[in-house]
């Protein structure tokens, strides 16, 4: 029995000392560790401002191509209120029949639905200059209504005013900008919208090239409207400001200096 209590004590102190050493390299692990941590955190401080300073010179970019090359702006048209002209008219007219107007005005029948635009008729969006605007309530149907009377009429065309012409170079306009600014801001676009008048096996630049038939000019611009909402989603543009169909005023809120995520 002693001999075996010594071999037990003697175990003992084997695992004793066997501890030891294992608590010292547990010790030198968890110092490793807290160097590491502090590392990693230093690293991540630095990397947040890289992120930040990247995104200033994304932000400083994006403003200086916007206010020198392509200005997005709200023009103002000076188109009275329909019910205000009909009671001039009439002064018989009921408050109801007022109250259906004004309503009858908020509204567009687009793509075979009634659409609610609280801007319908009020305002336009331009892009490059005042000379080149899109209807606010994304209604772009002159478009491919002069396509189908030019299909019917001979001839050249001398009507250079035409808004068909202006729908169709601020559309252009805006594929340009959206591509320039997935480049800035590193963003893939969901749609592949082609902004260079080329040839490809779908034809010309959906947009600056020859005439689009309805499905076709439709189709080009639910792909703009996707990109551009992909691109305000990706910079946090507040939701409650973005409209599926407004094509430029959705630009307009994203290369806002008031994005305060912009760059990001």
């Amino acid at each position: 029995d002693t001999e075996g209590l010594l071999r037990i004590k003697e175990e003992n102190q084997k695992h004793y000392r066997r501890a030891q050493r294992h608590q010292e390299k547990k010790e030198k692990i968890q110092r490793h560790n807290r160097k590491l941590g502090d590392l990693v955190e230093k690293k991540t401080y630095d990397l947040k401002t890289q992120y930040e300073h990247l995104a200033n010179l994304r932000r400083t970019h994006i403003l200086e191509l916007t206010s020198v090359i392509f200005p997005i702006e709200e023009v103002k048209t000076s188109m009275r209120d329909p019910a205000d002209m009909s009671s001039e008219s009439d002064n018989a007219m009921t408050s109801s029949t007022v109250s259906k107007l004004a309503e009858a005005r908020r509204t567009t029948y687009l793509s075979g639905r009634w659409v609610c635009d609280d801007h319908n008729g009020d305002t336009s969006i331009s892009i490059t200059g005042p000379w080149i605007i899109l209807p606010n309530n994304g209604d772009y149907s002159a478009y491919y209504n002069w396509v189908e009377e030019k299909k019917t009429t001979q001839g050249p065309d001398m009507e250079h005013n035409n808004p068909a012409h202006t729908i169709s170079a601020a559309l252009c306009y805006a594929t340009q900008l959206v591509n320039t600014l997935s480049l800035i801001l590193d963003v893939n676009l969901p749609k592949k919208l082609c902004n260079r008048q080329v040839k490809t096996q779908q034809g010309n630049h959906e947009f600056c090239g020859e005439n689009l038939s309805r499905h076709r000019f439709t189709r080009a611009v639910k792909k703009l409207n996707a990109n551009i909402l992909h691109l305000c989603f990706s910079q946090h543009v507040n939701l409650d400001l973005l409209h599926p169909l407004h094509t430029l005023r959705n630009l307009m809120y994203l290369v806002s200096p008031d994005t305060e995520n912009l760059g990001r």
